[in-house]
């Protein structure tokens, strides 16, 4: 038994598919196969059910599955050890980015990033909070940047900044600057980002904390934010942005804009990662990168912060 065989049986576990797993892991198909074979003859059980569209994993091979998870994500740990020692930042790391932070927040750091630190090999996807947190616990990420807190006894988190929401109302736009309160809100009015997005949660939680809802329903639109305001412009209703989704709207977008009063509403927006991990060098340089250029963009300090997850 090998930690390579081990590897081949996780890509083929994730992508239950041998010629997608092949291309993950870059070898050729019969290479993958052969050693795969190899193992579940030298322990003497079926791990796959080949005869399954697509391939599934049997009983066992679920536990041996998840024991290899431990093993692989552990041997890949020393190495984590001997570049920590060495003061070196490099090598793969993976990271998740929920939705609605993912178009705002990547573009203002990532080129500093990779210029500031060239021999990290970033690989970045986007995930929802659900999602986020599977990966981390799997160890298909090494760390995510989402909304929190979380209360996840398994994950730590290290706050980025506070994002306070932004009223955007055509209805009342130019004619009324004056700030808003969370009561403010009609509810039935309200355009919202489709299930799964922890921003909508936090909306949510946001108009329960000030109202009776159980008897309101919500408008609720799928799309992104740039769908609910259009959706907006032509009567719909208002809706609720993050503060660095209206930063590139145009003039005439802004004048449909309203601020809350203190303490603004607000997401607080994470760096995150399994407590077991060991790419502490990585995740340092991360915050220190995005710190430093998401404190001139934000200057908001009074704020209330709304839980992304969501309230039962």
């Amino acid at each position: 038994m090998t930690i390579t065989q081990l590897k081949y049986v996780l890509a083929v576990a994730q992508y239950q598919n041998f010629t997608k797993a092949a291309d993950k892991v870059f070898v050729t198909q019969p290479t993958l196969s052969m050693q795969i074979q190899k193992l579940e003859d030298e322990l003497d059980i079926q791990i796959f059910d080949r005869s399954k569209k697509p391939i599934e994993l049997t009983e066992t091979g679920k536990k041996i599955v998840n024991q290899a998870r431990n093993i692989v994500n552990e041997s890949e740990r020393i190495q984590d050890i001997v570049d920590q020692e060495k003061g070196f930042i490099g090598g793969e790391f993976k990271i998740g980015v929920i939705p609605t932070v993912m178009p705002t927040l990547l573009p203002m750091f990532l080129r500093n990033f990779v210029n500031k630190y060239p021999k990290v090999k970033l690989r970045i996807e986007e995930l929802t909070t659900d999602n986020i947190i599977d990966a981390l616990q799997d160890g298909s990420i090494d760390a995510a940047i989402a909304a929190t807190p979380l209360n996840n006894e398994t994950i730590k988190e290290r706050i980025l900044y506070y994002e306070p929401f932004v009223a955007y109302d055509p209805r009342n736009g130019g004619k009324e600057k004056s700030k808003i309160k969370i009561a403010d809100i009609n509810s039935d009015e309200l355009l919202l980002l489709e299930d799964g997005h922890c921003f909508k949660d936090s909306v949510l939680n946001l108009c329960r904390g000030t109202r009776d809802t159980k008897d309101e329903h919500f408008m609720l639109e799928s799309g992104s934010f740039e769908t609910l305001i259009k959706l907006a412009d032509e009567g719909l209703g208002m809706t609720l942005l993050p503060y660095l989704n209206t930063m590139d709207l145009s003039d005439r977008k802004k004048e449909n804009l309203r601020f809350f009063e203190d303490p603004s509403p607000a997401r607080e927006v994470s760096l995150i990662y399994h407590r077991s991990e060991l790419k502490l060098q990585i995740i340092e340089a991360l915050q220190e990168v995005i710190a430093g250029v998401i404190k001139g963009a934000i200057a908001f300090s009074n704020v209330q912060i709304i839980s992304p997850v969501a309230k039962k």
